[in-house]
């Protein structure tokens, strides 16, 4: 890339087994890029093969960053992934090269374009009151915040109580909160290319389900009996497929159980993931 190009990012989502990783090396080959993790259960070391982490031989094909770069037992966020997306995004294109972000998790999508608020610390007995309060909150919300009470549901009991939290804790609405963060986003003044893949849900469901028995088949009851000993609410213990292999190891299921319960919890993530982008980021096509 030249100098009048560099600050550039290609975006590349979609739910499980759409294709992403494919694409990415392509498009990294193509145009000199970086492919930058965006899936929240591949940065955990232990889990190559239950969370379809690129390969050596992929890896080998592209630099990748990352990738099983954390402890399952270690604690991770949206704000340490973002504090390291963006500090690898700045080292790619000081090198040059086109940062290519490619993965699941919308939440980090929508941190990289939209940043992070900086609400400071809310004390414990306002966010207990507002959050235990049984009365009408978008009432509570519209005397005090208008304009971010119309674009509430009046339904939408956690989103109103948490900005009923921060105006009180704060003095100032959530929606500034957000533009701050926004204008701090690591895609603020970046051009970026967005490539959402929209595979019918049929054939990701096939996809899915043959993914899975090739993880079998290459040793993810290995990975589950490494790990089986780890608190099951880790977050590194959600990987799809991991609870049910630990309850096989357990004898809790026969390994035909199991793997009939993965699939069925694969195809509940999808519906999960496309249901989660049409409501959170429309923008993406």
């Amino acid at each position: 890339m030249t100098a009048s190009d560099q600050k550039r990012a290609l975006l590349i989502a979609g739910p499980t087994a759409s294709g992403k990783s494919a694409l990415a090396l392509e498009k990294a080959a193509a145009l000199g890029g970086v492919i930058i993790n965006a899936d929240a259960l591949q940065v955990y070391q232990p889990l190559r093969i239950l969370t379809a982490r690129p390969t050596a031989e992929e890896e080998a094909r592209a630099p990748h960053r990352l990738y099983g770069h954390v402890r399952a037992e270690q604690p991770y966020s949206v704000a340490l992934w973002l504090a390291e997306a963006r500090r690898e995004m700045e080292a790619a294109w000081g090198q040059g090269l086109l940062p290519i972000v490619t993965g699941g998790t919308g939440l980090y999508f929508r941190a990289l374009e939209q940043g992070l608020a900086p609400v400071p610390h809310i004390p414990e007995e306002v966010r207990t009151r507002w959050r235990s309060f049984d009365g009408d909150l978008h009432a509570e919300l519209a005397r005090r915040d208008p304009v971010l009470a119309a674009k509430l549901l009046p339904g939408d009991r956690q989103r109103l109580a948490r900005a009923l939290e921060v105006i009180e804790a704060t003095g100032r609405s959530l929606l500034d909160w957000q533009r701050e963060g926004q204008d701090l986003a690591p895609l603020s003044g970046v051009t970026v290319e967005r490539i959402f893949l929209d595979v019918p849900r049929e054939e990701l469901h096939a996809r899915a389900e043959a993914r899975f028995d090739r993880m079998l088949e290459a040793g993810a009851l290995d990975e589950a009996r490494a790990l089986r000993h780890l608190d099951p609410m880790l977050p590194a213990m959600k990987a799809i497929g991991l609870p049910e292999l630990i309850a096989h190891l357990e004898g809790a299921l026969t390994l035909a159980e199991a793997a009939s319960r993965a699939r069925a919890a694969t195809r509940q993530y999808i519906k999960r993931q496309l249901t989660w982008w049409r409501g959170q980021l429309p923008h993406w096509r």
